[in-house]
């Protein structure tokens, strides 16, 4: 544990940060799983779905500060690219 005053807090404002990403983070995977899930069923238009309600939680997320640019693109690519594969 920290000595000083101002580490014991930035220890406390770190621990109420990371409860609160671990959230964010689930909800945005949850979003995930549930476009590959759709994909795994074959299912056109649920994955449409899927990836259309994914899109916007997994961008305000890089807002929040949760994930990276890049990796919130990564998946948003990868998961478009699945879902746009069962159209054709």
């Amino acid at each position: 544990m920290a000595n000083i005053k101002s580490a014991q807090k930035r220890a406390r404002q770190s621990d109420k940060t990371r409860l609160l990403k671990m959230g964010q983070r689930s909800k945005m995977r949850t979003h995930i799983k549930a476009v590959l899930a759709a994909v795994e069923k074959g299912d056109k238009d649920a994955a449409t779905a899927a990836y259309k309600a994914a899109v916007p939680v997994i961008d305000s997320m890089i807002g929040k500060g949760v994930v990276n640019k890049n990796k919130a693109a990564r998946h948003k690519s990868r998961l478009n690219k699945m879902v746009k594969a069962l159209a054709a």
